[in-house]
This record gives structure tokens, sequence and C-alpha cells, in this order.
């Protein structure tokens, strides 16, 4: 019996344990979001991406990408709009809300240069434009959570979406003006959900003030759970000045960390990362993982499919080595998912929760040294895994930041049967598709 996926060419470099397709052979350039949504429509027929316009140049103001539907029953690639409002990482955020008829991206004013959702009807062109921009929309699709995407670049280049300097915001400390903001899809209204402000004075537990008083707060990941009672945020600290400072503009300092990149490295060095959790109103917010244990060296939580605890990479082990761990949203029971698994990459779990999908960074261990990585199939009942494919993701092109890298961000269907990747095996990006029915 054939598949969906037979009008697709196959891909079978280094002999994949499951079939895999990819599922944009036209132009390229393309990628898809993020491990914690799927490109994948409500349906399962359609896939939501982003077109960049060039791989080998970082974006400025004004360059233009295109949000592009692939149809999988058909095989036809379609680009619906273009936006200004993308990064290198992430791409335009597409996503998609509670059916087919719902995909949300961002773009940006270019005159005024405010960034803001959209949502569209890929089907009927019906585009709603919203008050608020998109990071990641709730499940039932009545709400958008996002930090601010023009500060978004000042923590980690290659994320949020590319304005000019002197449109960037610059926080001073734990702002009351910027931190998660909250918009309704329906009448496309946003608010700041909670400030930082708030955050550092009602979090438990408490965050030392005097750590943090020379120095500035910025969100970067936001995350529903699966359920959307909760939401998670990788709060970012930075230190204000090297020689700390305390009186330096600061437009002049952000100025500076662009003119002086190899300064940026040692304020990245110092940098605090707090996994801050709180219930959908904003309200019940804790420290789930302290910078404390995050700068043991750790990176990418994720809600399980229970809602109520996370999963990440994290050296928790007296090896010293990356492993899963697994902790409750309020920090409490804390331990390792398996002694034998080691952590890597963009960890996501199966909705039974037994499996976890997961891909490597090229300079991890569990890489092959030669830009290709694997995209690994981890069983957490009998603590095996298996590579699912080999797949080259090294970028054509580099940047002083490694901006222009491609990570596979291995992206779970709604069945929970397929995966998305991205890739670069020959030279350009592209999204491929793998079939995992023989191992659920």
């Amino acid at each position: 019996m054939g598949s969906r996926y037979d009008h697709f060419p196959k891909y079978d470099d280094f002999d994949p344990l499951v079939p895999v397709w990819c599922v944009t052979p036209r132009r390229g350039r393309i990628i898809h979001r993020f491990f914690d949504t799927s490109p994948f429509s409500p349906s399962g027929r359609y896939l939501g991406l982003t077109r960049l316009p060039f791989e080998n140049r970082l974006p400025t103001p004004g360059d233009v990408a295109e949000i592009v539907l692939i149809d999988l029953e058909t095989g036809e690639e379609r680009v619906l709009t273009k936006t200004h409002g993308w990064g290198t990482q992430l791409g335009a955020q597409v996503q998609w809300g509670r059916d087919d008829t719902q995909l949300y991206f961002n773009d940006v004013d270019v005159n005024s240069w405010r960034a803001f959702g959209v949502k569209l009807n890929p089907f009927s062109g019906e585009r709603k434009c919203l008050d608020g921009t998109v990071y990641m929309v709730s499940p039932d699709g009545n709400w958008a959570i996002s930090p601010c995407l023009l500060r978004i670049g000042i923590t980690q280049s290659g994320y949020g979406i590319t304005v000019p300097a002197e449109f960037i915001p610059l926080n001073q400390g734990a702002s009351r003006e910027d931190g998660v903001y909250l918009t309704n899809t329906s009448t496309g209204q946003c608010n700041l959900l909670v400030s930082f402000s708030e955050i550092l004075e009602t979090a438990k537990p408490n965050l030392d003030k005097n750590v943090y008083k020379n120095g500035d707060f910025y969100g970067f990941h936001v995350k529903w759970n699966p359920q959307g009672d909760r939401i998670m945020l990788v709060m970012r600290w930075m230190p204000r000045h090297l020689n700390q400072l305390t009186e330096m503009h600061p437009v002049n300092e952000f100025l500076r960390r662009i003119r002086y990149p190899h300064q940026i490295n040692k304020i990245h060095q110092r940098m605090k990362r707090n996994l801050i959790t709180m219930k959908a109103d904003g309200t019940d917010i804790h420290i789930a993982i302290p910078s404390s244990e995050w700068s043991k060296g750790g990176n990418h939580p994720n809600w399980c499919p229970d809602g109520e605890t996370i999963m990440m990479n994290l050296k928790y082990h007296k090896d010293n080595a990356m492993r899963f761990v697994k902790f409750r949203y309020d920090g409490s029971h804390s331990g390792l998912i398996s002694e034998e698994l080691r952590g890597s990459g963009h960890p996501s779990m199966h909705k039974n929760s037994r499996y976890i999908v997961t891909d490597a960074y090229p300079w991890e261990t569990l890489s092959f040294k030669d830009g290709t990585v694997p995209i690994r199939f981890l069983d957490l009942n009998t603590h095996r895994e298996e590579t699912l494919l080999r797949i080259k993701v090294a970028p054509r092109f580099r940047s002083p930041k490694n901006e222009l890298r491609i990570d596979p961000h291995p992206a779970w269907d709604t069945s929970f049967r397929y995966i998305a990747i991205n890739a670069s095996p020959n030279t350009t990006r592209r999204v491929y598709v793998a079939d995992l029915k023989t191992l659920l």
C-alpha cells in the first residue's frame, strides 16, 4: 500500500531507519518553526513554513520572506503571502490555530517599524492583523503569547524580528513595561500579561535582587503547556556593563554591543537564565529552574504531555554529561528521566510519554563531526535509542554568531506519527518528514 508522501522524493542517505521524504523539493531556502509547535496543520494535510529570501547573509530591516503552504496530499507548494517580520532561526513563527483555516505568523510595518501578528485563512485569503506579536498560539487557538520580538535579539542574534537599531527598546533592570504579552486572537487586543518587575517581586522562591542589580532582564522562549493553562518563560538577565558602571546611556550601551562583538561573548558568558512558570492569567509565578542550576550547562526546556512537568537537557549527572531532566512546574520533584540516555539538541516527548525525539548540534559528542547529525528516537521504557536518520545540517554560509546555522528542530504532527525536520543535505534549507509508524 502506498504512502501519501509517494509524490515527494525519498531521502535515502545513510540508510534511514524509517521512511523519509523531502516535502520541499522545489526552491529551497525553507524552514519550519521550532520543536515545540507543529508545522503540520490540525488535519495533518498541510505544512506551514517560512521561505528565507537568501541564505548567504544576515537579514537587514525590510528584507522580505515568504509564508508557504505545502499540500501533503497533492505535493503542491504555494506562496500565501510575504512578510518583513522574520529571523533566521524561527522564520516568521509560522504556526496553526484551532483548525486548518487559521495560520499565524508575524509581520512588520516598515513605515513605523511596529511588529504585529497576523491570522490568515490560507484558503480564502482573509487576514486579520493583531495588536501583539505571535511566539506561540494556545492549544485552543484563542490566545497568542510572546516576548518582545524587537528586544529578543539583544540576548541572542538570529531570533525575533529585524528592525533598525533605533527602534529597539532597551530595558533598565526589571522593566515594568516589558515581559510576557498576551493577545486575543479573535479581537486582536494585546496586553502585558506579566512584567519582569512583577516576576522579580513575586516569583517563588524569591530572586536575590542584589545579584541582579547591575543588569537588565529580557524575555526569550515562551510556551503554552498542552492544556493551555500554564506558561513557561525563559527569562534572561544580562550585565549592563562589563565594568559594572551604572551611568552609561542604554542606547550607547546597545551600540557598543553591536560594534564590539568580542565583548558580547563576555556578556553572554555572564548571562543568567531562569526558567519561569505561571498560570495562564499570569499568577502563581514560580522559578522552575534557577540560574544556579542552568549555569551548570543546559538548554531547551519543553513541556511534557501532562502539562505539569517540564523536561530539558541539563548537566545534572555526577559525570557532568548532559542528561534529560524532568521537574514539576514549581521546580520540585526533579530527577533524571534516564540514567542511560544522554541529552542533546531539541527534545520533545510523544503524547504517551514513552518516547522522545531529539536532534543534536554538530558540535555535540553524539554527532558525526562532518556536518551531519542524528535524529534520535528514545524509548524511556527500555532506555534504548535508535537513530531514525542521519542528515547534513552544516550551512553553506557562515555567520559571526552562528545565526545562519540549521537546527533540525524535530517536531511531531498532531497524530504523533510523523515528525518534520529542517536540514540542508544539498546546499539549501529544506524540510523533511519521517514516518515513525513502525516504531510506535
